[in-house]
């Protein structure tokens, strides 16, 4: 199982430096785990940097893996991992949805680097 942090959904979706390295596990829709958080947040940074009709068609191209809502269980290990790791909430939710399911993280986000499980991309400019 992989869950792709929303740096990683971006970067493919803008077809940045680091898009074929997301590439594989964004096309592998039988693998592929979505927090609905990274749904907010790449909805957001769509809508706002381009349009709101991009937006919709990046979460459609998300929902094609398997949306995982925040529950309880989750919420409370997020909020564990936060003050464990100083992650801020939409990072901490999505690193314990990734434990939850036994899943890989990808991310080139720096924060997450030297964690087990993550398969974490320098972001290249």
């Amino acid at each position: 199982m992989n869950v792709v942090d929303s740096s990683g959904w971006l970067e493919y979706f803008a077809d940045g430096p680091n898009a074929a390295q997301f590439a594989k596990p964004i096309r592998d829709t039988e693998t592929l785990l979505v927090p609905t958080i990274s749904i907010y947040e790449v909805f957001k940074r769509v809508a706002t940097q381009r349009d709101e009709d991009l937006a919709l068609q990046a979460v459609a191209q998300m929902e094609q893996g398997r949306v995982v809502d925040l529950d309880r269980a989750t919420a409370l290990a997020a909020a564990q991992l936060s003050i464990e790791l100083k992650l801020p909430l939409a990072d901490s939710v999505m690193l314990a949805t990734t434990k939850r399911f036994g899943a890989t993280f990808w991310t080139q986000d720096s924060d997450f680097a030297a964690i087990e499980g993550v398969k974490y991309f320098q972001h290249r400019a």
